[in-house]
């Protein structure tokens, strides 16, 4: 169990060690590097390599957004053999909805107990 958890860190520290580096060394802004790395997720995740990774690598890879696009892609690919081709537009949406109803939820809950303001 606990090479389960050094893994997980390993590997999650290697993608975010990455985004760090994209931040420090490039003109990338964290916004196009954090889409890049969903889109890595969903072409990964959609011709099948992230998965086998995802499952080699547990909470490392399926909690950053590569494991969001890889969510996305594998959503997309249920919904299409299930509702053809209809499910290219809500087949990522659906897979994923649980993980963004609590992204929305919980900075909502955030939100009222800080009281965001803009910086000066």
């Amino acid at each position: 169990m606990i090479l389960d958890y050094l893994k997980a860190f390993a590997v999650g520290g290697a993608l975010c060690a990455v985004g760090q580096i994209l931040i420090d060394r490039t003109r990338l802004t964290p916004a196009k590097i954090l889409t890049a790395y969903v889109v890595i997720g969903v072409f990964l995740g959609a011709i099948g390599v992230y998965q086998p990774f995802a499952d080699w690598a547990g909470a490392g890879a399926s909690v950053p957004l590569t494991g969001f696009g890889n969510l996305l892609a594998q959503g997309i690919k249920k919904a299409i053999a299930e509702k053809g081709a209809m499910g290219i537009m809500t087949g990522g949406l659906t897979a994923s909805a649980a993980g963004i109803c609590a992204a929305v939820f919980f900075s909502y809950i955030v939100a009222l107990i800080f009281k965001p303001r803009e910086k000066s």
